[in-house]
C-alpha cells in the first residue's frame, strides 16, 4: 500500500527575472496519527517565478523515497494547468513547441518533473496564493527567504 503524502509548494522571485527561491512542505500521516513534516527550500541567483514554481515541485517529489499517493497543492496555475489541462501532452506532441510554435520555456525542468510525476500518483490541486492558507503562506515565507539569500 502506497503512503499518502500532502505537499504544498511555492516559488518566489525578487524581480522577474531576479533572485529566486522555492519551498515545499511535505506531510505524511502515520497509522498512529502522528504527522511527519518536512520543509525544503532553495533558490537561484538569477531565475523566474515559473522556474521556481517548477523547482519546488521537483524538489518535493525528489524527496520521496518510494512511490506515493500525492496531493500537490500549488498557487501556480502554470504548473497545475500544464498537467491538468493537457498542456504538457500538447507540448510534447508538438516537439516541445507552444501553440504559437515557440519553444516551451523551462523544458529541462518540465522533463525532469514528468519523470518524477510518473513515479507517483499525483493529484494536482490549486490554492489561491496570499489568501491566508497556512501552509501556502509558510511556503511563501520560506521561498522569499531563500531568494533573499541571493541578493
Amino acid at each position: 500500500m502506497k503512503r499518502t503524502v500532502t505537499i504544498h509548494t511555492d516559488g518566489s522571485c525578487l524581480g522577474n527575472p531576479g533572485a529566486g527561491g522555492w519551498a515545499a512542505i511535505l506531510e505524511y500521516q502515520h497509522k498512529d496519527g502522528q504527522v511527519t513534516t518536512l520543509e525544503l527550500s532553495g533558490g537561484e541567483a538569477h531565475s523566474t517565478n515559473n522556474r521556481m514554481e517548477l523547482q519546488a515541485a521537483i524538489a518535493a517529489l525528489e524527496a520521496l523515497t518510494k512511490p506515493c499517493l500525492v496531493t500537490l497543492y500549488t498557487d501556480s496555475q502554470y504548473l497545475r494547468k500544464a498537467f491538468e489541462d493537457g498542456w504538457l501532452k500538447s507540448w510534447q506532441r508538438n516537439g516541445w513547441k507552444t501553440k504559437d510554435k515557440q519553444p516551451v520555456k523551462n523544458k529541462e525542468l518540465w522533463e525532469k518533473l514528468l519523470i518524477l510525476e510518473a513515479q507517483h500518483e499525483v493529484a494536482w490541486a490549486w490554492v489561491k496564493g496570499h489568501a491566508g492558507h497556512d501552509l501556502n503562506e509558510r511556503c511563501d515565507q520560506l521561498a522569499r527567504a531563500a531568494a533573499k539569500g541571493f541578493l
